[in-house]
């Protein structure tokens, strides 16, 4: 038999070191899984091996080497996202340990974002950090709501099921904002293709006729000329629609930042017409689901509340998600100060009170979030419809009242010429 020192998490998050006896290392990370323990390191022999050692003193050159370009913190996709995850939750279930795990994945990564930041998770865990304080220093890769499912994770013992339950809410998520930019690309190109030929038409076509209207001697439609008037001036100052256009995206950005201006444009955004109510349904979905997730996977109810406000996706929503907090640091039910406010429907709050009540809040979490999500794509898929025709109409305008501007003169020049 050998003896094989160890390092691993116990049911209470704490971590604890030690030396066990088995006839191979397979066999003692059996034995600790036996003891619901979630493995960071196991070593042959009584003490760390020197390698070990100059691997857990080189932790802050390795954190260092795991920043990106210039010193910046490393980036990685969703979708690398999702696969990291998936597969740290498929080797920890296989009995690999969690230091081993990461570094199998530093090997594996594809991307220059993803292995630093796994090169930075394998130094911190060689230096006897915890997985979820390395997942803070890569804030780019791993949000407040990951960091703190990994940390419950951590506590729990259950740090495969977290992880898988954490793919699961990325994918979700994700899949989402594929369906909302799915949906939205083709009225923007279409969008950018009218104005552009909008554009031609006032610009390379209509200018060509003010001369033959000049030569006829005419009088012309006040149609006409209004439409001269705007080739002219689009002819002489087109520069100042991108100025304008900068400008307004310059105030947009400035009035994002601040507190006031963010509230004042997220309350727009859920009363704007027809896309208000998309806004809105997204929301919930996006609240129902990170509440769901989190609870389920044993995060405190005030750092899920806390979470939750921070991801909602709109400032609205996120104030009544903070007063809610308070509300419920102060002994009331969850479901009291939601039911004030008029950003979540009477259906939401009433099964947020029965899961309360019953103890099933998280099941009922995730119907509202699957309630929610169907909406979403019920809604993108006749916004979708409705919009094609609407700038089929809004194009046939625009080239309609430069065609009738254009031909009104010669019409009229054509009927004083047969009265004569």
């Amino acid at each position: 038999m050998a003896t094989f020192s160890y390092a691993a998490k116990d049911q209470s998050g704490k971590t604890i070191q030690g030396t066990i006896q088995a006839n191979d290392r397979a066999e003692a990370v059996t034995q600790l899984r036996g003891r619901d323990l979630i493995i960071l390191k196991v070593e042959e022999g009584g003490k760390p091996t020197k390698k070990a050692a100059a691997e857990g003193a080189a932790s802050p050159a390795a954190r260092k080497a795991g920043n990106g370009l210039f010193g910046t913190k490393p980036k990685a996709s969703k979708t690398e996202l999702v696969i990291f995850t998936r597969q740290l939750s498929t080797m920890i279930s296989s009995g690999i340990s969690l230091l081993e795990s990461i570094e199998v994945l530093t090997e594996q990564a594809e991307t220059p974002g993803m292995k630093a930041c796994c090169a930075t998770l394998a130094a911190e865990l060689r230096g006897g950090s915890d997985l979820s304080k390395a997942m803070n220093l890569c804030p780019k890769v791993f949000s407040p709501l990951y960091v703190s499912m990994v940390t419950a994770g951590e506590a729990s013992g259950q740090m495969d099921v977290i992880l898988q339950r954490l793919a699961d809410y990325v994918e979700a998520t994700e899949e989402l904002k594929r369906e909302i930019k799915s949906a939205m690309t083709y009225p923007v190109i279409s969008l950018v293709l009218v104005l552009s030929i909008t554009a031609f038409l006032m610009i390379g076509v209509v200018p060509g006729f003010k001369e033959v209207f000049d030569g006829l001697g005419a009088e012309l439609p006040a149609l006409t000329k209004t439409t001269l008037a705007i080739s002219d001036w689009l002819r002489a100052k087109w520069y100042l629609c991108f100025v304008a256009m900068g400008a307004a995206i310059f105030g947009f950005t400035v009035l994002k930042k601040t507190p006031k201006g963010a509230l004042l444009l997220d309350h727009l955004a859920l009363r704007v017409p027809i896309f208000g109510q998309l806004t809105r349904k997204v929301c919930l979905a996006r609240f129902s689901r990170t509440f769901a997730t989190l609870v389920r996977s044993g995060v405190p109810i005030m750092g899920t509340l806390e979470i939750v406000a921070e991801t909602s996706g709109n400032q609205v929503i996120s104030n009544v998600v903070h007063a809610s907090r308070d509300s419920v640091r102060n002994g009331n039910m969850l479901s009291e100060p939601l039911s004030k406010s008029t950003v979540f429907p009477p259906m939401v709050v009433r099964m947020i009170a029965i899961g309360e009540k019953s103890g099933a809040l998280e099941a009922l979490l995730e119907k509202i979030a699957e309630f929610y999500d169907s909406q979403v794509k019920a809604t993108i898929k006749s916004l979708t419809s409705l919009i094609e025709p609407l700038l089929i109409c809004f194009m046939g305008g625009i080239v309609g009242v430069v065609i009738l501007s254009v031909f009104l003169p010669i019409l009229n020049i054509i009927g004083e010429l047969s009265a004569k």
